[in-house]
Formats: structure tokens, sequence, C-alpha cells
């Protein structure tokens, strides 16, 4: 069993596509036109056979008061990995990006958390190697 895709839910499909690809830098994968909405994913670019982020339409009613409860106690409703986070919070910084926390040494892994624009809190981490204990 392996996760093929996961859904993070978007004010504005197309607005998230936009932040999705050209800030962030993944790429398109599906777009199918279901009614007033799309059946949108994104892949990474380091993996674009691996899995798919569903933008998904946040209009169901039980969307907003979860995500406002999640933006308010600080909850990042998604992570990403990065190899750097110091180097992509600086790239995304420079674009524009808002931090609601700095990149910040947890032990296990360096994070830091961003708002996507589109509703969501996201966060970046880059795990460090297991240390040998010996």
């Amino acid at each position: 069993m392996e996760i093929a895709l996961t859904s993070l839910f978007v004010d504005d499909q197309r607005e998230a596509l936009a932040f999705y690809t050209d800030v962030l830098g993944f790429v398109k994968r599906q777009d199918i036109p279901l009614g007033m909405h799309s059946w949108l994913t994104v892949v990474s670019p380091e993996a674009p056979d691996g899995p798919e982020l569903l933008l998904e339409p946040s209009h169901h009613p039980a969307v907003k008061p979860y995500r406002e409860a999640m933006i308010h106690d600080g909850i990042p409703l998604a992570q990403f990995a990065v190899g750097d986070v110091e180097a992509e919070y600086a790239r995304l910084a420079g674009r524009g990006v808002v931090f609601t926390q700095p990149p910040l040494d947890i032990g296990a892994a360096v994070v830091a958390i961003f708002d996507d624009t589109c509703g969501n809190l996201i966060q970046l981490m880059e795990p460090k190697p297991d240390e040998d204990p010996s």
C-alpha cells in the first residue's frame, strides 16, 4: 500500500494552482473539469510520478471551521520535505511568501511554517539524519 493522492482544501483552485506552481515550484499533473470546479492536482518536479496533491475546493460547510481552528492553533495542514529549510525559507520569503514560523530546529528536524494564501498553513521540514549513538 502506498499514498498516491492527498487533498488540501483551497479557497480558489486557479489561485491555488498559480501559488503551488509559480511560487512553490510544483508541476500541474491533472486538470479535469467537473462542473464549476476541477479535479486539479500538482506533483513535485522531483517525483513527477509520485504522490499527487489534490487542490480541493473548500465549499463544504465543515471546511471553514476546521481550517479556522487549525490556523488559530498554528497547526499546518500539510508538510513538505525539503533538503534545506533555511535555503527554501530564503527563496520563498524572497518571492513574498509569508511565514508564521521561521526555521526552527526541533531536534529531529528543522521546520518552518508559511501561509499558502489559499486558506492553509503549510510546514516545510528538513529531517535530520539519524545519529549513531555509539
